[in-house]
């Protein structure tokens, strides 16, 4: 097993992956990207409605299950995350929604400086391709392609009519100056199809300077002392090893991340311990704290036999919609299902929806 050398290694190809391995390949840096599941050739990663039947494909998708919940009858919780080039950028709802001025500005104020909202939005515009045009809060000719949904559906004008109905007023531009409000959200799509990271920042003329690694499991990022230097993974061709000139980049997501620290030998000794793996470094809060976003599902029977799942329950309607986006990249097929949202505040004495 011989060893290889690059600048930097990056592993795990998802949304954050793909965009760190292109901005270093396309600054000269020998890039290698790791990734454990395979190239985005489903067909249903590229039409965004399809991204519904991706939802628990094994092939596609690791399908975790959350730990036992104690405060929800003990019931494990479906957590999809992307295997795939791209990650989950390639198998979510491309919804595009930037997080709130106060959040980064909260980062800032907590001791990470240069994280504040005027530190961040240059960034988020340059990497923009804002179908819309490029404004206060928008860029254009970035990697990656944003765009309103392609067709405005009933539903959605009745959902954003009640909103308003109760106080909320109408915002077209939910990565604008507020968020607060109801209006369509808009999509990382380009001509109605997926825009992952994959299809932004691997291609042009810095590809030549990644290699990419398709279902390359890490075994262990491999440390000198307490310096992280190589990263050893197994393929479908045997086991491997690679070292970093510069730096290993991990970006695995927020399970793997921590679990690939944790088999490498850092994270909580007691822990790592009870499983006879080696502590290189004897760091808590390694796989802890995870924060997840609570959602609940309510539904109701609709009298407009126009939704997603009349779509798929009536094979000849939705054959012809989905050949008519084939064609024309247009109709159900071009959009992800999830037109509309609200942002509204809890109550008159919060700054923020």
């Amino acid at each position: 097993m011989g060893h290889q050398e690059y600048d930097f290694i990056v592993i795990g190809a998802g949304s954050a992956g793909c965009a760190v391995a292109g901005r270093l390949a396309e600054a000269g840096h020998s890039v290698l990207l790791l990734e454990a599941g395979g190239k985005d050739r489903n067909p249903f990663i590229h039409i965004p409605l399809g991204y519904s039947l991706l939802y628990a494909n094994p092939k596609v998708n690791w399908c975790y299950e959350s730990a036992p919940e104690p405060h929800l009858n003990n019931r494990r919780l479906f957590q999809p995350r992307g295997k795939v080039l791209g990650g989950t950028g390639a198998i979510n709802g491309m919804i595009y929604m930037r997080g709130q001025p106060q959040d980064f500005d909260g980062w800032e104020e907590a001791g990470c400086t240069g994280w504040g909202w005027d530190g961040v939005l240059p960034y988020f515009k340059s990497c923009e391709d804002q179908e819309r045009g490029a404004d206060e809060f928008h860029g254009t000719g970035g990697p990656v392609a944003v765009s309103d949904i392609r067709t405005e559906h009933e539903l959605g004008e009745a959902f954003h009519a009640a909103s308003e109905a109760l106080g909320v007023p109408r915002n077209d531009d939910f990565n604008g100056a507020q968020q607060e409000g109801t209006g369509y959200v808009q999509t990382t799509t380009k001509n109605g199809m997926r825009w992952s990271t994959a299809a932004g920042y691997l291609r042009g003329p810095a590809k030549k300077n990644i290699d990419l690694k398709l279902h390359a499991m890490v075994e262990r990022i491999t440390l000198e002392g307490k310096r992280a230097t190589g990263v050893r993974w197994t393929d479908r061709s045997g086991t491997h090893e690679a070292k970093a000139r510069a730096e290993i980049i991990l970006s695995g997501g927020t399970f793997n991340s921590p679990q690939i620290l944790q088999i490498s030998g850092i994270g909580p000794g007691a822990l790592l311990a009870q499983y006879g793996i080696g502590v290189n470094h004897d760091l808590p809060g390694v796989g802890e704290n995870l924060q997840d976003h609570f959602g609940i599902g309510a539904e109701y029977r609709s009298t407009v036999q126009s939704t997603v799942n009349d779509l798929y329950n009536n094979k000849l309607k939705g054959g012809l919609q989905l050949l008519r986006h084939l064609i024309f990249r247009t109709g159900p097929f071009a959009d992800n299902g999830n037109y509309s949202n609200t942002f509204l505040c809890s109550g008159p004495e919060i700054d923020r929806p």
